[in-house]
């Protein structure tokens, strides 16, 4: 089932982030709410060399204040820079991208190690990243505040019931040596709440633990996005993330592509009611993958679904009682956009390996089209 995400067109002249997306249907929120996220049309490009790597591709994204959300997809889709970008540790190339009102790619520098400090908390795969190895617990949820400018006795009492908090108040005084990785993400997480963020990025937090203990620290996401109506984000290749959740949304080739939503529904118990039958154990939660549509009308259908239906390059649509449905383009020349994909190719494997320079050369001596030309070696 495809449902629509829509966020706004690339020419809405706005002023803040509510009248952005006026009519936005949101997975998670309340009717009315104004965002605390807004992603529109955001665009990040790096330069490695001579080459420029497009991180991200218009990519459209609305998250509502306090939600929990999970963000999956490959190595090299994006889902890692789109934290970066809103944790203010890169600036889009182009587009918006708003948090709490603020328009990330107006900020100047100064403003923007503010946001970082005084707005974001930061939970990284690694421990090493997380937190100072010589340093025990209660020092380090320390430091975010001492490096703001804080002391006294009101540091000391946030980091005591922080670490309380994340269930770490007997083993304060402990190294980092002296804590188990589940332990460690633990205090990392208190790290991160030290200076009392209204967001909460998490990339890979689970990465480096056993599946037992990865299921504690997303049921302490919970219960602090419970406690504190905390707005968090995680990145994860973790399968089972969905349960863990509000909704899940899926980055493909830098844009927005599936989003998962989860729903309980009266189901039949597990158990006899009244012999050990919870609230839980009462409904059964339901799982739906939608595709994601832009604003300009674009989707991603999945490669395998192409692949099954001999879709590729060009299809047909034809408006159907109950929606619209794709077909393959049969009896159609599509040489040319064989030729386009055959010059794309020859691109990913020019960075992978020669170069422009590479590519430059091949084109020369024909073995890649020229794109409304007469094709390869030979006139073929």
């Amino acid at each position: 089932m495809m449902a629509e995400r829509l966020g706004t067109s690339p020419d809405t002249a706005t002023s803040s982030a509510a009248e952005l997306v006026p009519k936005v249907a949101y997975a998670a929120g309340e009717g009315g709410a104004k965002p605390f996220i807004v992603c529109d049309n955001l665009v990040k490009i790096y330069k490695v060399a001579d080459l420029e790597v497009v991180a991200l591709q218009g990519l459209d994204l609305v998250i509502q204040p306090g939600e929990l959300l999970g963000i999956v997809g490959a190595s090299g889709s994006g889902k890692s820079t789109l934290m970066n970008v809103l944790g203010g540790l890169d600036r889009p190339s182009a587009g918006r991208a708003w948090v709490d009102g603020k328009d990330l790619l107006k900020l100047s520098n100064r403003e923007l190690n503010e946001y970082r400090r005084s707005d974001v908390g930061f939970v990284w795969q690694h421990g090493a990243r997380n937190l100072i190895p010589y340093l025990n617990a209660f020092e380090n949820v320390k430091l975010p505040m001492t490096l703001a400018g804080k002391a006294g006795r009101m540091v000391n009492q946030r980091a005591k019931e922080l670490l309380e908090t994340v269930g770490l108040g007997e083993r304060m005084r402990h190294k980092l040596s002296e804590l188990s990785g589940g332990e460690q993400q633990r205090v990392a997480i208190a790290v991160a709440l030290a200076n009392d963020p209204k967001i909460l990025l998490a990339d890979e937090p689970t990465g480096e633990l056993d599946s037992v203990t990865a299921l504690t620290i997303y049921e302490l996401f919970n219960d602090l996005n419970r406690e504190f109506g905390l707005t968090t984000l995680i990145v994860s290749h973790d399968p089972t993330l969905a349960r863990h959740v509000h909704r899940v949304v899926a980055i493909r080739d830098g844009r927005m592509a599936t989003e998962t939503v989860r729903s309980r529904v009266n189901g039949t118990p597990s158990v006899t009611p009244g012999f050990g039958a919870d609230a839980d154990q009462m409904t059964e939660e339901m799982f739906e993958e939608l595709t994601v549509v832009d604003a300009a009308g674009r989707l991603q259908i999945p490669k395998d679904y192409l692949l099954q239906f001999g879709i590729k390059g060009r299809a047909r649509l034809e408006m159907t009682e109950d929606g619209i449905l794709v077909l393959p383009a049969d009896n159609v020349d599509l040489g040319h956009v064989q030729d386009a994909e055959l010059l794309a190719t020859g691109f990913e494997e020019a960075k992978k390996a020669r170069g422009l320079s590479g590519l430059l050369q091949r084109l020369k001596r024909g073995d890649l089209p020229v794109i409304g030309g007469r094709g390869r070696k030979g006139g073929e």
